[in-house]
């Protein structure tokens, strides 16, 4: 796979339309052309201590955040046309739908491939697990920041170069 997008999302709650953060990495001719960050006012706006501890992100960080449709609106027109690729995408894409939902915006029809599940297919049990730090490190990537959404959507375009 030569042109994709790897998208990580990081949520705020239970509620996969409570997107607290993004991360995009566009690939194109096999080469990194882009990164997006972008922190999110979530919706509902309250977070869960679980979320917080896993991510670090709380209501400080996002209470003057764009919302979902302001920040898609950017970030839609770079990725048009793209694969979309997430470690563990039925996560991603739930998100994504949500979100969609929640701000009455029209839903593309992305095609979405999933790193996790090609892991499972090309290292079998090789790897002790196909959690994405432990796919990332195999496939010659440090994730040192795990659940920061551009350093997870980083290592899930490592991987994808790799296996998709």
């Amino acid at each position: 796979m030569e042109d994709f997008a790897a998208i990580d999302f990081e949520t705020a709650n239970a509620d996969p339309g409570s997107i607290c953060s993004v991360g995009v990495v566009i690939v194109r001719g096999g080469v990194v052309s882009e990164r997006i960050y972008e922190l999110v006012k979530p919706e509902p706006e309250w977070y869960a201590y679980w979320n917080t501890r896993v991510h670090g992100l709380t209501e400080n960080d996002t209470m003057h955040a764009p919302t979902f449709d302001r920040v898609w609106r950017r970030i839609a027109s770079r990725i048009e046309g793209l694969p979309l690729v997430a470690h563990n995408s039925v996560f991603d894409e739930r998100c994504l739908r949500a979100v969609h939902k929640i701000y009455g915006m029209d839903y593309p029809d992305y095609t979405f491939h999933c790193t996790c599940r090609a892991s499972r297919k090309v290292f079998g049990k090789s790897l002790p697990d196909h959690r994405l730090h432990t796919v990332a490190a195999h496939c010659g990537y440090d994730l040192r920041n795990h659940h920061h959404a551009l350093a997870d959507a980083e290592a899930c375009a490592v991987i994808a170069r790799r296996i998709l």
